[in-house]
């Protein structure tokens, strides 16, 4: 069986949140033209979705759906 460790999906969580951390500053500041809404916007929505997002991985780290071993 093949075994995801909780480093690793640690690791990709950190680096997906950059990406949609950025998107997300970007996006609020572009639409109100404020950067201190931009910030508390991308802080706040950084702490709740990387919670769901790592619960979310390790969910389908135990799910064999879709994985084919060799």
């Amino acid at each position: 069986m093949r075994n995801v460790s909780p480093r690793r999906s640690l690791a990709k969580a950190i680096t997906y949140r950059v990406v949609v951390m950025t998107l997300d500053f970007l996006t609020i500041y572009v639409l109100t033209g404020a950067v201190h809404a931009a910030v508390g916007f991308m802080i706040i929505s950084n702490i709740y979705t990387s919670l769901a997002y790592l619960v979310h991985e390790r969910v389908w780290a135990t799910i064999r759906w879709g994985i084919e071993e060799r």
